[in-house]
């Protein structure tokens, strides 16, 4: 079964780092993850900007030409960006912004309504979250103006999950990601998001799991094969992924909002 990957990190020293917290990650390039991705029958992505890559993009670009079709880019993005280097991302390959609520090296949450509205009006573009479940209530009012968006990892504890399956109720995509930065058996959790909205979940590796207690393997793949029947893997793995960052379909801008 091929697998679309919806949330790796690309760190290329090529390119600016900034340290969060005065942590700088590990060297991971575009050319590193081809090779375990061809191990693990990757064909498709999406390449999410981390904190320690704040707002150049360059990096980003450059990663989305190596990969080729099929590959995705998830910025940081300024809401001071000017309307030429969205452009530019756009026709890149970027399909979405990321606001990492959890560790910065975003643009501030005051701005995620505008930004985030801005974006999906324009290009089709929706927002990714970074966001510890348990902060999802305050949240609340400021996620119900969003047009369009997903949450990282499983939502990383469970202390806010009935807010977390609000949100998949209403068709939110949560990545099955990060399951070393979790708290809680990710099986359990899956399962639960599932029966809710199969349509929810999109299974992600997390390369190189940059700070995660356990980082990814091979082993996190064996662990949901184990658990979910085969047409539950074909929308985990492949179709709900494919379906959320528009690979379906030529057309760029779905005017549906969630």
């Amino acid at each position: 079964m091929s697998i679309f990957d919806a949330h790796f990190h690309i760190i290329d020293p090529k390119f600016p780092l900034v340290p969060n917290d005065g942590y700088l990650p590990p060297e991971f390039t575009a050319e590193d993850y081809q090779s375990l991705a061809k191990k693990l029958n990757i064909n498709e992505g999406a390449i999410v900007s981390g904190s320690f890559q704040a707002f150049d993009q360059e990096y980003l670009i450059h990663a989305l030409n190596v990969l080729g079709n099929g590959f995705v880019g998830v910025a940081n993005i300024p809401n001071s960006m000017s309307d030429e280097e969205l452009d530019r991302l756009n026709q890149a390959g970027v399909v979405a912004v990321r606001f990492n609520i959890k560790r910065g090296g975003s643009e501030k949450v005051e701005f995620m309504q505008t930004l985030s509205n801005k974006l999906y009006d324009r290009f089709g573009w929706h927002t990714e979250l970074y966001v510890d479940s348990k902060d999802l209530a305050s949240l609340k009012p400021l996620l119900e103006t969003l047009p369009k968006f997903s949450i990282d990892h499983l939502g990383l504890t469970d202390v806010g999950l009935k807010e977390l399956l609000y949100w998949v109720e209403r068709g939110v995509k949560v990545k099955a990601t990060g399951f070393g930065r979790i708290n809680f058996d990710p099986i359990p959790i899956m399962k639960t998001i599932y029966d809710v909205n199969p349509q929810a979940l999109m299974f992600g590796t997390d390369l190189p799991s940059t700070r995660a207690k356990t980082p990814f393997s091979e082993a996190d793949i064996h662990l949901i094969r184990e658990h979910f029947s085969e047409d539950t893997l074909e929308n985990i793995f492949w179709k709900n992924a494919r379906q959320f960052y528009n690979l379906n379909s030529n057309i760029l801008h779905l005017n549906t909002r969630i």
